[in-house]
């Protein structure tokens, strides 16, 4: 057997033997210990132990004391050898991402009207429309790097660290930076950072009998975490779902059992809601687009005896006009600016849709400590049973806590004992875990289900072994056998707004013996209240979803302005209770108390199946399933690695302020959107109906180059939409399709009486000309290029346009190719087909355009004032939106019936108020009674 033995001050005057790895001699031993282990777990055998191809070379490595750790010059020579703990990221190569953007539904109807435009010669549409695709996936791929670019730049901000132990020193080192041979601690929500084995030694370097849970669903698909004990391997990327312990880095980077599987490990890109909906707004542009062009195709060919390329040339060009083509380029730019614009309040977005479903969340279910509150505990006044003193609670308290642990409570608590304990005072940095006379033999740490740490400690001096505790003041006063005073306390502390902690410790018996109580503060944050005051005038109710006993979180609630509904965590598993029930108890709370890992989950889970969309906060490991289960999860400043990585989006500054940003940028990024299909909906509609009837009736349209320069020059100016102002909504955002589509269909419709009346009036005026189709042209393309052009000045906000003036770059961006349009009108240009036309007309039309967006702003606010949800299921009796109109109108029935019982019970209060006023008249005074009696 190989043995590391280590005389060290970290042990005191004892040395431990350490088995690092197995020996030939005890092999049978340990592959009957690993046997009995595979059958406890039920199904663990199919696992290949990544041990047994390791090399004699590389286990000469692994030998490392595990007090001192690696030397610096060893750590240097390894990461020569073996390089960087990182696997190389896959990239799509530059050219393949450039080509990309040339794929799709929009880029694939260009592409064949490119082609046909070739075929039939027609060599300048053929080099606009090359062109067109061609800037579009340009800005499409700068646009893309930019964002790229910005989370590459800010990734350094979430790099993991681990806690290791090099030149006998414990030290936080960033991940990237472990080799083979280093001496790491693993704890509770730790993401194990590469392949390790467990050594068995706690972090005090005292021996552990309980294994470590490890969550490895990630790497093998297992539902359940799984038991590894002293000898097994862990993989990178699993996570410590309980327990702490010591262990040696086998394997790091490209060489990690994950590692060689990174080739067959893709990563999914969901969609996000708003995508969804830009999608589908964009195929059903694209499909009405087909219907109207088939049939004006058989027209031309069997009604206006056209031959075959001749209609086809009409027809596609008119398809080019028709189609979105900047819509994807919009939806990336402005994603890509409200990325930027959140990293800069540093706020990193790990998946951008994330940033769109904000807009629509409506609850915020926030995790108290170190979200709301500053989890920076401060030391108070304790509870002490009698025949214990302040510095027997605080050395108690300090056996029973972890080393090294960043969390607030360990870090509280230890602070307190090493600034009031004599023994503990001046200990030497990194040596904090050696306490002077004594040695911590075991150590059990924190866990969300026990809610209590444990340490078995030797009196170095006396001999004495004993036990302390640690944790939940309720746990730790029952192993004590209850204690009437110290509930009562329990509660006057929470009444407080304090924090309560149990100490206890064993008797010569081994029962415990309540020492006292610990009270620590931890004080609202500055801004929490202000947060919730925002977050509830935007329409976000804020659920504050805590650990602690209900009291506190009553008391957290008052300070902070919420109201007081906070229930216990056991009425969400009522079982005398059914679904319905428990939904309503989480819309109606505030918020709930003593909650675990599965509470959490069942708040979201319930409120997503009402209809709602949740954002959840957390930090910790047990905040992670919620995390990934919530519309949009966010992850604190100062999380653990598994609640950074089941986030959308993490904070790095402290507080909820920055989520008050997040929900304003992801509106604002929803209004932009809305306006921009609005616009486009309206702009295609308007288009091909209008160019429908000029075709079918009087064989009109304009030439190719006029109608794609509409195109190019309008959708390239309306890109700017992604840093127009926007209008804030004061309620969570939907998509209403309904609505939307009606509201463009009507537009469009108007758009088109407004673009007729221009024909038949420029064709009376220049129908005596000999060139009167070139005037013709003129004038509708003028009329076209401008009136539904300037309707996104109005479809940007939902009230009257004057309301909420837009940026001056929209401005200059949409006004100036208007501009050009009319200068080129009245001057004219022969080699786009643009006949002058003065400038009482040029000015006229533009004049016109202004005027009747102004009609269309009207018609818009009309139709916004008086839709309604019961309109779009009458019209578009789709079975969803009946079904939810039916459950509607059930509780607006429910909501009429309870609201006129109140209005009975305020009706009856005053004679209430009679009977207690002759009630309590009668008790203060005999002689009015007696009065009383008298006239009777």
């Amino acid at each position: 057997m190989t043995n590391t033995t280590s005389a060290s001050p970290l042990l005191a005057s004892d040395s431990t033997t350490v088995d690092i790895a197995p020996s030939h001699g005890a092999a049978a031993a340990s592959a009957a210990a690993a046997k009995d282990t595979k059958k406890a777990d039920a199904g663990d055998d199919h696992h290949v132990d990544v041990g047994d191809d390791i090399s004699p070379e590389l286990e000469a490595l692994l030998q490392t004391n595990t007090t001192s750790g690696l030397t610096t010059a060893e750590v240097q020579q390894r990461l020569a050898q073996f390089g960087h703990n990182e696997i190389p990221e896959v990239k799509q190569s530059k050219i393949m991402k450039f080509v990309s953007y040339f794929l799709g539904p929009i880029s694939y109807l260009i592409e064949v009207a490119c082609i046909i435009s070739g075929v039939l010669k027609h060599w300048a549409d053929f080099g606009i429309l090359l062109g067109l695709l061609i800037v579009n996936a340009v800005i499409g791929y700068m646009e893309e790097a930019k964002a790229e670019n910005a989370l590459e730049a800010l990734k350094s901000n979430l790099a993991s660290n681990a806690r290791v132990f090099r030149g006998s020193n414990l030290i936080e080192i960033p991940t990237r930076e472990l080799v083979p041979g280093d001496i790491l601690i693993l704890r509770l929500g730790d993401i194990i950072p590469a392949d390790c084995r467990l050594l068995g030694l706690g972090a005090n370097h005292q021996e552990v009998d309980e294994d470590l849970m490890i969550d490895q669903a990630a790497l093998t698909g297992e539902s359940l975490p799984v038991n590894r004990g002293k000898g097994h391997i862990v993989y990178s990327s699993s996570v410590v779902k309980q327990g702490q312990m010591l262990a040696v880095v086998v394997k790091t980077g490209i060489n990690t059992f994950i590692g060689r599987a990174a080739s067959l490990i893709s990563m999914t890109n969901e969609e996000g809601h708003f995508q969804k909906i830009i999608g589908s707004i964009g195929n059903y542009l694209i499909y009405m687009t087909i219907v109207f062009v088939v049939i004006l195709f058989l027209v031309l060919i069997f009604v206006r005896d056209y031959d075959f390329l001749e209609a086809l040339d009409k027809v596609v060009v008119l398809t080019i006009a028709a189609i979105p083509v900047g819509l994807p380029t919009v939806l990336s730019v402005t994603m890509a600016v409200g990325a930027k614009q959140l990293a800069e309040k540093e706020v990193i977005v790990k998946r951008l849709p994330a940033i769109e479903e904000f807009a629509s969340v409506s609850i915020l279910c926030s995790d108290k400590t170190g979200t709301l509150t500053l989890n920076e505990l401060s030391f108070d006044d304790p509870f002490l049973m009698p025949g214990f003193t302040e510095r027997d609670i605080l050395l108690n308290a300090y056996f029973a806590s972890e080393a090294g642990a960043k969390d607030a409570i360990e870090l509280a608590v230890r602070g307190a004992g090493m600034e009031r304990v004599d023994i503990l005072q001046n200990l030497p940095a990194g040596q904090e875990h050696v306490i002077p006379g004594y040695k911590i033999l075991k150590f059990l740490p924190f866990n969300p289900n026990d809610k209590f740490t444990k340490a078995k400690v030797q009196n170095l001096e006396t001999g004495e072994i004993f036990e302390c505790i640690k944790g939940a003041p309720q746990v730790v006063i029952r192993l004590s056998g209850g204690d009437a005073a110290a509930e009562r306390q329990v509660i006057d502390f929470a009444q407080r707004g304090l924090r309560a902690l149990g100490v206890a410790r064993t008797r010569a018996d081994g029962s415990f013996q309540l020492v006292g109580l610990i009270s620590l503060l931890d004080p609202p944050r500055p801004d929490s209240a202000q947060t919730i005051a925002e977050c509830a005038k935007l329409g976000v109710e804020v659920k504050m979803i805590t650990g602690d006993q209900v009291i506190i979180g009553k008391e957290v609630a008052r300070r902070l302005g919420m109201q007081r509904c906070i229930l216990n965590a056991s009425r969400l598993v009522d079982p005398k209770a059914d679904e319905e029930e428990l939904t309503r108890r989480c819309e109606k709370s505030d918020g709930f108390g003593q909650v675990i890992p599965e509470h959490k989950y069942r708040v979201v889970e319930l409120l997503q199946r009402k209809g709602y969309l949740v954002g959840m906060t957390g930090d910790g490991v047990n905040d992670a399933p919620a995390l990934k289960k919530a519309n949009v999860g966010i992850a604190v400043e100062g999380c653990t690695d598994a609640a950074r990585s089941a986030a959308d989006i993490v904070l790095l500054a402290p507080g909820l302020g920055t989520i008050v940003d997040g929900i304003k940028t992801s509106r604002a990024i929803f209004q932009r959107m809305r306006s921009y299909a609005i616009y486009r909906i309206t702009s295609t509609i308007h288009f091909l109906i209008f160019f429908f009837i000029t075709i079918s009736l009087y064989d009109f349209t304009l030439p190719n180059k006029l109608i794609i320069l509409i195109a190019v020059l309008n959708d390239a100016a309306t890109l700017v939409i992604a840093v127009d102002n926007a209008r804030i909504s004061k309620r969570p955002d939907k998509w209403r399709i309904g609505q939307l589509i009606f509201m463009s269909t009507v537009l469009a419709v108007l758009l088109t009486g407004a673009s007729l009346a221009h024909y038949y009036v420029a064709k009376w005026h220049f129908g005596d000309r000999e060139d009167a189709v070139g005037y013709l042209h003129t004038v509708i393309y003028l009329q076209v290029s401008s009136c539904p052009h300037f309707v996104i000045f109005s479809t940007r906000v939902g009230t009257y346009f004057w309301k909420s003036p837009p940026s001056l770059l929209f401005t200059v961006a949409v006004g100036g190719t208007q501009v050009f349009a009319m200068v080129m009108s009245i001057i004219g240009w022969h080699d786009m087909d643009a006949e002058p036309i003065g400038v009482a007309w040029g000015f006229g039309i533009m004049g016109v355009s202004l005027a009747f967006m102004a009609f269309l702003d009207l018609v818009k606010v009309f139709i916004f004032k008086y839709w309604s949800f019961e309109f779009t299921a009458r019209a578009w009796p789709v079975k969803s939106r009946t079904d939810k109109l039916a459950f509607r109108k059930v509780d607006d029935a429910r909501k009429l019936r309870v609201k006129a019982n109140w209005q009975k019970v305020r009706d009856l209060m005053p004679m209430f108020k009679v009977i207690a006023a002759f009630k309590s008249g009668g008790k203060a005074s005999s002689g009015a009674l007696d009065l009383g009696s008298k006239m009777e």
